[in-house]
This record gives C-alpha cells, structure tokens and sequence, in this order.
C-alpha cells in the first residue's frame, strides 16, 4: 500500500506493510482487557514480551462516550490495538436485549475505531463472532459466506453490529490504506468467562449448571433445547495465539474465521461438562426453549494456510476451565 490519502481524518501517509514481527516495545491497546478474550490476549502479548500493553476497565473509560474515547487516544498514543470490548450474552440476553446489543457494541466500535484512525493507530485488530454468517449457511462457514442470507433471530441485532465493524474496517483500508485486519471467533470457552445465569453463553451455563447440581446433590439437571445444534468451541488461550500470529502473519481486507474446525452436539458437550465435573446424575432436556442455529462450523482453510491451528483438546480445555471456575467462583462474572 501506498500513495496518499485525504479524508475525514485529514491528510496521512498510507503505511506500507507487510506481515512481521510486530515491535514488543511498542504502545498496545487491548480494549476490553477484563473480558474473556481481551484477559487472554494480554496474557498472551505478556509471554510474548510485550513491554507497554495498555487497558482500561469500563469505569476508567466508557467506550460509549466518544468524546472520552478521543482523548484516551490523543494522550496514550497506542501504535497497535486489538478491539476485543463488546457486550455479549447468550440466547436469553440477546433475544431479551437487542436494542441494548446493537447500539451498545456500534458504538463502542465506531468509537474506537474512529478514534485510532484519527490518531494514526498503524496495526489494529477488530474481533467479531461468527454469528455474522447466515443461519442456514453452508456447513462448514467461509469468510465469503457474509451478506448471503438471513442472520439467526436470536442474535441479529449483535450480529449487525459485528458486520458494521467488519465493513468500517474494509473502509479503512480502502480510503487510507491503513493495514487493519478483522478476525471471526468461534463459540469460545476459558478463563475469565462470563457465568451469569442469564448472560452466559451455552459452554459456561453448562458448567455453572453442573457445579451447582454437584455441589447441592441434585440427582437430575435441565438444559435448554433438544441437544441436537452442533457448535464448535475454542479455548480463549487458542484464540488469543490466534490473533497475534494474524497480526503477525496476515494482511487482507477480509476477516478470517479463527476455530478449530471441529464441532460437537450440545448433548455431547453436556456430556463432557458432566463427566469432567463429578456429576453422576440424568441429564434432561427442555424441548420448549430455542435451540438456536443448528450447525455453526467455521471453515479455518484461510488460517490454517496463514500457519495456524489450535492446540487446546476440548476435553483438555473444560477440564481446567472447570477448575477454573471452582477456584475463582467468589470472584468471577457470576
């Protein structure tokens, strides 16, 4: 990329990049550095080396406020940024809330995004969720599965809001050159998950579920649908390698799926959660509530061919977020 560009954020050099080492010294924003994917990438970018990583909890800077996002940007001067922040929520949350989801997530996207492109942000790294494919797309989903069909019901208004920052991005690689990247998680499980009741999504309710049921003696739990809809999961530690080697290795206008390529039926991953927790007793379930999508594969070619692929086994992977889970119960989003 190169030439120069001149638009809203006036006038500026169009970076010519390409796929390397990112400098381990240099300023990195993590937004969202408390959540489940932005707690793993720092993490991550610690191990790695990274010198001067940056975050802000929500009450330090509400990334709603545009005005604040602004300044935040003006005085920290981050040269690279992974925008992992988002309101999440499971089925219940997402069919109960949409207005709050859509406005909620453009918001803090438009802001951030528009803020590190005025302040000359070189390497920004935006985080979606595959609920942007087509519920009825085809099996496995590929990237250029996007805009083909209609969005689940129960999580389009996220789902909007994610494809919203997919295209900003596109945009500003066409307007300014400016060599930012998007990536699409799968249905993700680990460390620092949310385990409300009524906010979760489906893998930590299930171990929330099965803890209890352990704890109390209770000979019987109840989940929610049939059990038949295939997901695919992917340990937050997998997904958080995944995006540095993206930043690293990758450099195109379109997001990247990033899973594992291998997915299983809610019946039998209650089945695990069951096992590796110590429940013994019947798993029921009620036919009433919504199943959702009924399969959501990620085709992973395009990362596999960028050089990666996750190395967590699921078994594995419940198993210590399980201990987890018991051992920061009093602290955890619960």
């Amino acid at each position: 990329m190169s030439g120069t560009q001149k638009g809203a954020a006036g006038e500026r050099e169009n970076i010519a990049f390409e796929p390397g080492p990112l400098e381990r010294s240099a300023r990195f924003y993590v937004a969202g550095h408390r959540g489940l994917v932005g707690s793993a990438i720092w993490r991550r970018l610690e191990a790695e080396g990274f010198t001067d990583l940056i975050g802000r909890t929500s009450s330090e800077l509400d990334l709603k406020n545009r005005e604040a996002v602004f300044a935040f940007f003006a005085e920290a001067k981050p040269r690279y940024v992974v925008l992992a922040a988002a309101k999440v929520g499971g089925i219940l949350a997402n069919s109960q809330y949409p207005v709050d989801f859509l406005s909620d997530n453009l918001r803090i996207q438009v802001n951030v995004l528009d803020a590190a492109l005025q302040h000359g942000v070189e390497r920004l790294l935006f985080l979606g969720s595959s609920c942007i494919y087509p519920k009825l797309a085809p099996q496995p989903i590929h990237e250029d599965a996007l805009l083909t069909g209609h969005l689940e019901p129960t999580n389009d208004a996220y789902a909007i809001a994610k494809i919203a920052g997919i295209l900003q991005i596109q945009a500003v690689r066409r307007q300014y050159g400016l060599p930012w990247i998007s990536a699409m998680p799968t249905n993700l499980y680990g460390p620092g998950d949310n385990f409300s009741p009524t906010g979760s999504h489906v893998l930590p309710a299930l171990i929330r579920r099965y803890d209890e049921a352990v704890k109390t003696g209770a000979e019987s739990v109840t989940n929610w649908g049939t059990g038949s809809p295939r997901r695919e999961f992917l340990h937050v530690d997998d997904m958080a390698a995944a995006c540095l080697h993206l930043l690293e290795h990758y450099d195109g206008p379109e997001q990247v799926n990033v899973g594992t390529g291998r997915d299983v039926t809610i019946r039998e991953i209650a089945e695990t959660i069951a096992r590796v927790a110590g429940f013994n007793g019947e798993t029921k379930w009620d036919t009433s509530k919504p199943d959702g999508t009924p399969q959501k594969l990620l085709d992973v070619s395009k990362l596999a061919a960028a050089g990666w692929t996750a190395g967590i086994d699921l078994e594995e992977g419940l198993r210590s977020t399980v201990k987890w889970y018991r051992e920061n119960l009093e602290s955890i989003r619960a």
